[in-house]
């Protein structure tokens, strides 16, 4: 191994652990509420949809692959049922799950650290798309 090719996995690595340090703060802020039968059907997938996106700080790249299929899912379920209620905030949680999946399938398979951070900041974006449906959404789900 060249000199150059390990301050690049070095780089790579710290980028890595950036971006799950920054997953596990984020996930950790979206408050999960329980949903009765008295709610909207979008409360429980709500909270279905909270916990894929916890899944999200699983370690490695292909971990993230893994669970994006299921975010993927979620968020397509929540969409579907709160979007009269919500188009803002589930138009937002559309955009960023898409922006996820596409930057983890243009990944080669040995990403660069800016690759790496794309990812993260994209996921950090999901995050955040689903924090404001579940800010908006307490009034009824609560």
């Amino acid at each position: 191994m060249t000199p150059g090719h390990t301050r690049s996995r070095a780089r790579q690595g710290s980028a890595w652990a950036w971006v799950l340090l920054v997953l596990a703060a984020a996930t950790s802020v979206i408050a999960l509420a329980g949903c009765g039968s008295s709610k909207p059907a979008y409360c429980t997938d709500r909270t279905n949809l909270q916990n894929s996106v916890k899944g999200l700080t699983s370690a490695g790249i292909s971990g993230l692959k893994t669970q994006i299929k299921q975010v993927e899912s979620d968020a397509s379920t929540v969409v579907s049922s709160a979007k009269s209620d919500f188009p803002s905030e589930t138009s937002a949680i559309t955009s960023s799950v898409d922006a996820l999946k596409s930057s983890l399938e243009a990944l080669p398979s040995s990403p660069s650290a800016a690759q790496v951070v794309t990812v993260g900041r994209d996921a950090a974006s999901v995050v955040s798309s689903v924090k404001s449906f579940v800010d908006a959404s307490n009034s009824k789900c609560s």
